[in-house]
């Protein structure tokens, strides 16, 4: 007998549904839906459209009916960080800012001089520095008397937004309250110092709820609107990384996986959080995962540059395929390497730019044609990763032995290789879709259809092709 689930997998600049069906030994994956997540400049500033996105997600539970499909639950996962707020009634209180939003500037450094010293911050929360981080977002506009804010009587996650649009239930997931850098990952939950910090109360926030726990179900009013029944809503590891990683297919402890796709987001698996002088230097974070374990990983500014380079070149000087676009690193040898994490990398008006101000600044050669800043590139991200492994090593008692690498950036034939090379380790690309493969898992293992984290990994390896690249 077959079991249906629908993954709602929402990214920074897209979104889809998937339907994923399961027969009790493979999980076969359908694309339903698909539909653009485009960041709104505003007055002034870049917010979501949150109420785009729940409309797309009822469009979808509406073609569910006209496809005669039965559904066992839902689940959702989106991007960390950003959040929304709703007034006592229930309303949506203005659209949420976008992470990329750069009103945060220089309000980080502020809240350690004004509320918390840096290292008490990271020794409460394990959590990398990031200027977009939760924390850091709601004291700007604190700061700023965002209206919102003042009358909010729920601040909920971007996922947690949409579930209680959904369900009516007010919930606040683990695996993305813990990129907020607001959650004490010793307590599991949000941390009531922080809060204070900012003059927020904890029932301002919903119930903690783990991964694989059942929310509720459609509200009366989203069953009419789309001819279904009651559904069962679970909290999947809403934050999207949490999910790629449930979905590493893995058989033992030995690797390290990388999230590749806007941000590459490199780490490994923990049982407990890592949080010393030496993670607080490296500036690592301690992220929730399912089974309570936590992802130990570093983010690093991923494909995010290629796309935005991309943007910039003329239709007449790339090709128009992707792949094709790729491989124009083979037609290059520039040796020149930027440092993808640097600042100037992070929301600047010309990326082309900004890579050749920063190689300027190295004196290092300029790219001259796109083939170029291709090689440069992806040569830059895998010299990173080569980097961070060396550190995850120094830092963890994990014998890193292998590189899993799931999401978009796995089918980049290139990058692979180049990541190989400079890690001296073998590759394993695949899965493509990992985020929402885990989030249908997790929704699988919440039926009572699997029992454990390794057997949903078991399956994914024998459902899917995988291709291995070796260093050469």
């Amino acid at each position: 007998m077959k079991t249906s689930f629908l993954a709602v997998d929402l990214g920074a600049t897209s979104g889809r549904t998937v339907l994923a069906t399961f027969d009790g030994q493979r999980i076969e994956m359908r694309e339903f839906t698909r539909f653009e997540n485009p960041q709104l400049p505003l007055g002034g500033h870049i917010f979501w459209d949150l109420p785009h996105l729940y409309n797309e997600i009822i469009r979808a539970l509406r073609q569910v009916k006209a496809e005669g499909l039965e559904l066992c639950s839902i689940g959702i996962d989106t991007w960390g960080c950003d959040f929304a707020f709703f007034g006592a009634d229930g309303q949506l209180l203005g659209l949420p800012y976008c992470y990329r939003d750069p009103h945060t500037d220089g309000f980080m450094e502020r809240y350690f001089e004004e509320c918390m010293p840096k290292q008490q911050v990271y020794e409460r929360t394990g959590i990398q520095f990031m200027p977009f981080n939760s924390l850091f977002h709601l004291y700007t506009q604190q700061s700023e008397g965002c209206i919102a804010l003042q009358h909010a009587a729920k601040i909920l996650f971007i996922p947690d937004a949409l579930i209680y649009m959904l369900t009516g239930e007010a919930v606040c997931e683990y695996t993305v309250a813990s990129t907020s850098q607001m959650l004490n990952p010793r307590t599991g939950d949000l941390d009531e110092e922080l809060l204070a910090s900012l003059g927020l109360s904890r029932d301002r926030f919903g119930r903690l709820v783990q991964p694989g726990e059942q929310v509720g179900t459609l509200t009366p009013q989203v069953q009419q609107a789309t001819g279904l029944p009651a559904i069962p809503v679970i909290a999947v590891g809403s934050h999207d990384t949490a999910s790629a990683v449930a979905a590493v297919p893995a058989q033992d402890g030995n690797f390290a996986y990388l999230s590749c796709g806007t941000w590459s987001l490199l780490g490994v698996e923990s049982p407990a959080p890592i949080i010393n002088a030496d993670s607080f230097e490296e500036n690592f974070t301690n992220e929730g995962g399912l089974d309570h374990t936590i992802r130990f990983l570093k983010n690093i500014t991923g494909l995010w540059i290629y796309e935005q380079c991309r943007k910039e070149w003329k239709a007449d000087e790339v090709p128009s395929d992707v792949n094709a676009l790729n491989a124009l690193c083979l037609q290059s040898t520039c040796q020149s390497l930027i440092q993808p994490d640097d600042p100037r990398f992070a929301h600047p008006a010309s990326m082309t730019a900004a890579i050749c101000d920063y190689l300027t600044e190295t004196r290092q050669p300029l790219p001259q044609t796109p083939a170029d800043y291709v090689r440069v590139i992806f040569r830059s991200l895998a010299a990173r990763y080569a980097e961070v492994v060396d550190i995850l090593r120094r830092l963890t008692d994990v014998d890193i032995q292998r590189l899993h690498v799931i999401g978009g950036g796995s089918r980049n034939q290139y990058l692979m290789q180049f990541a190989a090379d400079a890690l001296q380790l073998p590759v394993i690309a695949g899965p493509q879709e990992g985020t929402a493969l885990g989030n249908a898992l997790v929704q699988v293992r919440a039926a009572g259809l699997v029992d454990s984290l390794a057997e949903s990994r078991a399956i994914i390896a024998s459902s899917i092709e995988l291709k291995t690249y070796l260093p050469q």
